[in-house]
């Protein structure tokens, strides 16, 4: 009696004749799309996460900044006391005078110390090369023996609120020399952020 062709056909090949194979086949092209949508749901919604921490965390670090800017202008103006008296009253032995500028300068001192506690740092850029991300030019002299670029005057000092400028320092800066060498070109604006 001649074999039935059924019986011809590996096992592997009856199953996949087999209906039931098409579905599991359709099952598991399901299941893998169902595990890559919620694998990138999961990252997704971690990147969210990790999103909103950053930003509570800007909030936090930045909330201050309008009081802070606000708060410039009185430091400014205790530096502006204290420069309005005349060097020889400064000198001089009047004791009025002496326990005024100890006590202007101890408020101030006092209040700077209170800025770095909260993350507010001063920039004293007198020497260093002028960088657009940190300072504004208010003005340029030529200044014989001076690198083009560099600060040759402060004239309103600058701060930044945990590493984030708050306000440049306002400066004066040489200029190049005309025929002559002009040192190195100021530093470019960082236009990334």
């Amino acid at each position: 009696m001649p074999e039935d062709p059924a019986t011809q056909m590996s096992p592997d090949d009856q199953f996949a004749a087999s209906p039931e194979q098409g579905r599991i086949a359709e099952l598991e092209a399901e299941l893998a799309r169902m595990k890559d949508h919620m694998l990138r749901a999961l990252a997704d919604a971690e990147n969210t996460r990790k999103r909103a921490i950053k930003e509570r965390e800007d909030a936090g670090k930045f909330a201050v900044s309008a009081f802070a800017r606000d708060m410039l202008d009185i430091a400014d103006n205790f530096r502006r006391a204290l420069d309005a008296i005349p060097e020889d009253a400064r000198k001089g032995d009047d004791p009025l005078i002496k326990t005024l500028m100890a006590g202007i300068e101890a408020i101030e001192r006092g209040l700077l110390k209170t800025f770095e506690k909260h993350g507010i740092k001063k920039l004293e850029p007198l020497g260093s090369v002028f960088d657009p991300n940190f300072h504004e030019v208010m003005f340029e002299a030529p200044v014989p023996g001076k690198t083009q670029g560099t600060i040759i005057q402060v004239i309103e000092p600058g701060y930044t609120l945990n590493e984030r400028l708050l306000r440049p320092a306002r400066v004066g800066i040489a200029k190049g020399e005309p025929g002559g060498d002009s040192g190195p070109p100021p530093r470019r604006v960082d236009e990334t952020a």
